[in-house]
């Protein structure tokens, strides 16, 4: 084979100390993310294989203990003597930043996902038990540790074709270390191998659990991922659900100043323009770097170019680099040597490395340029595109300028009309919440029993627009979504300005009915395509009101669940109960709406926040999307669970 890797590349930084004692430091924390992150690492490794053309197939099993194997055909890891005094394969999986990625061209590697170099011996020191086996060299070899010492020394346990090479790692978590769980998701590893052998076109990764059984086979549950088109199907995937503007993805790659380049991209007819997913040497930058500002002023400068040559923008239209990113789904994957991989802070998850921009840049301003000339009507449907978006943000531009005249005709204060603000005004100050009630009825019920200090209180007329359906144009001009965005201070979309955000908790309290629930999920879709950062942020609440007052003489208590009331009455004796069901937050007086829903010492806030961005982005498409499909589909299935109050 090409590209021998042997002892002498295997180069030792420093000891393995102290990663039991604090494994937070080197996977995160000792959760569900730290136990899956055990799997990367290991992944990560005979992914690195693959990459120095090594290696075609890795398969991991979750066994019915939930220890783990990872088995790969790359050349094996070396196993003679190493310059230490111990055998290579030992010190590699015992030795912190031990490994054959940090010699630079002496290395074993050109590029690496292995970004730290502590992976496996990480893995090591927090599993209860680990196995490595090698074929290597025609013989196969076994090592085996314990909390990350030697048990049983390295050893021959039998032959193999000299060709047929590999490692195979099994390990089992350490409950003391995961003392919650070491229970795998089955799920989560499956998406996360599946984004891999995206990444690593003509891969084939298996995912097997033994936990489960195949209802057709009996067998454990399998799972083959192979993708003979890489990331052009990474894209195809993204946009199953999406209506898309042109069929065939885009497909760019080539390679400048050393650093190898990989881009795949497809227009939809969404709004949204976070669409671009960026990798370095197959690990996610979910910051994105200098890769992506070269990719995003390749679009920019090859469209502003071609629809001013094709005359397809008037003169006093400028468009500009956010409007080429609407509707935009792009993959950009890039791979860079070791020397040359530098990262911005200590997350490493911004790549800084400064020649990747002028790279990234040229070969996608080239190739992008040759489709738009040679695929003109795709071309033209493009332009399209860009040119909606482009109108769409002036519009969104000549309303906030509109919005601003009239705030300077009403003295420089405007607020709607019913809105009443707190008597707190340092925007700083994190007390400082606003309510957003359903209704004028439970708007005076909330002005009454709020506390002025730091409690603000935005009545809504019923049900916003959907905003997950139409554009920005259909609804810009909407009063209650215009109050929205006049009291929260911040903006949306491009002109989003978190400094400016006036309170620190938006709550959302509508009935705790169907209506309710509707009008709160139409205020979260708001927030979550306009104003995602609140979300992200922790600044979104719903608030939980009570469905039950059940009263005994003078003794009151607050039931929030049908299911309450029922317990509850299983359990009263004694005198009859009074029993008053809320159908509305208007039912409730100041006192007790202040008491059940609003006092910070008594309420029940639900925080909203975004675990799965890629589940999160996927529910909203689908249950307020304009295609009807997905929601039919799942009342189909889950509507006779449905616990609907009549």
């Amino acid at each position: 084979m090409t590209n021998q890797y042997n002892e002498d590349q295997i180069q030792v930084l420093e000891g393995l100390e102290a990663v039991r004692k604090r494994p937070g430091m080197y996977i995160g924390d000792t959760y569900e993310n730290g136990l899956h992150h055990l799997i990367w690492e290991i992944v990560d490794n005979s992914i690195d294989e693959h990459l120095a053309k090594r290696c075609d197939k890795i398969s991991v099993t979750i066994h019915e203990d939930n220890s783990i194997t990872v088995i790969d055909n790359g050349s094996g890891i070396p196993v003679k003597m190493h310059k230490t005094g111990r055998p290579t394969l030992e010190v590699v999986l015992t030795v912190l930043h031990a490994g054959g990625k940090f010699g630079g061209k002496e290395s074993g590697y050109k590029v690496s996902g292995g970004l730290h170099g502590v992976g496996s011996s990480v893995v090591n020191a927090l599993s209860e038990r680990m196995v490595a086996t090698v074929k290597r060299d025609g013989k196969i070899h076994q090592i085996e540790f314990s909390q990350g010492s030697v048990v049983k020394e390295i050893e021959v346990i039998g032959t193999c074709d000299p060709n047929d090479t590999g490692t195979k790692i099994w390990f089992k978590p350490d409950s003391l270390i995961f003392r919650l769980s070491t229970e795998y998701n089955f799920k989560r590893v499956y998406e996360r191998l599946q984004q891999s052998a995206f990444l690593n076109e003509k891969l084939t990764i298996t995912l097997t659990d033994e936990r489960e059984k195949d209802s057709e086979t009996n067998e454990p549950l399998t799972k083959t991922l192979f993708y003979e088109r890489g990331l052009a199907q990474y894209v195809e995937f993204l946009n199953e659900k999406k209506e898309v503007l042109h069929d065939n993805v885009l497909y760019f790659t080539g390679s400048d100043d050393g650093i190898e380049i990989d881009v795949a991209l497809q227009y939809h007819n969404g709004g949204d323009y976070d669409g671009i997913y960026s990798f370095v040497n197959n690990i996610k930058t979910p910051e994105d770097g200098t890769h992506v500002a070269g990719f995003k002023a390749a679009v920019t400068s090859t469209f502003k170019e071609y629809m001013t040559t094709q005359k397809l923008v008037k003169n006093n239209e400028n468009i500009e680099g956010k409007d080429t990113l609407v509707g935009l789904t792009a993959i950009v994957s890039v791979k860079v040597e070791e020397a040359k991989l530098q990262f911005e802070g200590q997350t490493k998850s911004k790549l800084g490395t400064k020649e990747a921009r002028p790279a990234v840049d040229k070969i996608v301003s080239a190739q992008l340029t040759r489709f738009l000339e040679e695929n003109p009507q795709i071309g033209q449907v493009l332009a399209s595109k860009v040119l909606q978006s482009y109108r769409i943000r002036m519009a969104a531009k000549r309303a906030r300028e509109l919005e601003k005249s009239k705030n300077e005709i009403m003295s420089h204060g405007f607020k709607p009309v019913k809105f009443k603000d707190c008597k707190i005004k340092d925007i700083n100050d994190p007390r400082r919440e606003v309510f957003f009630v359903e209704g004028d009825s439970a708007g005076g019920s909330a002005k009454g029993g709020r506390d002025r200090e730091f409690q603000a209180i935005m009545p809504l007329r019923g049900k916003i627009r959907n905003t997950e359906k139409g554009n920005l144009e259909d609804f810009i001009q909407n009063e209650e979504i215009k109050s929205i965005v006049s009291i929260v201070g911040t903006g949306m979309l491009d002109e989003f300005n978190y400094d400016n955000l006036q309170y620190n908790k938006l709550v959302i309290m509508t009935d705790a009915d169907v209506d309710g629930r509707h009008i709160a999920i139409l205020m979260l879709t708001f927030f979550y395509r306009y104003m995602k950062p609140l979300i992200e942020k922790g600044h979104v609440y719903l608030a939980n009101p009570p469905l039950y007052k059940f009263q005994v003489g003078k003794k009151i208590e607050y039931l929030y669940r049908e299911d309450d009331l029922a317990k509850r009455l299983e359990s009263h004796t004694g005198a009859q109960p009074i029993i008053q069901r809320y159908k509305g937050l208007g039912e409730m007086n100041p006192e007790q709406l202040w008491e059940t829903t609003m006092d910070p010492s008594t309420r029940r806030l639900s925080q909203m926040t975004i675990d799965d961005a890629d589940l999160v982005e996927q529910l909203f498409i689908d249950f307020m999307g304009k295609d009807a499909t997905p929601r039919r589909d799942f009342l189909e299935k889950y509507g006779h669970e449905a616990d609907i109050d009549v």
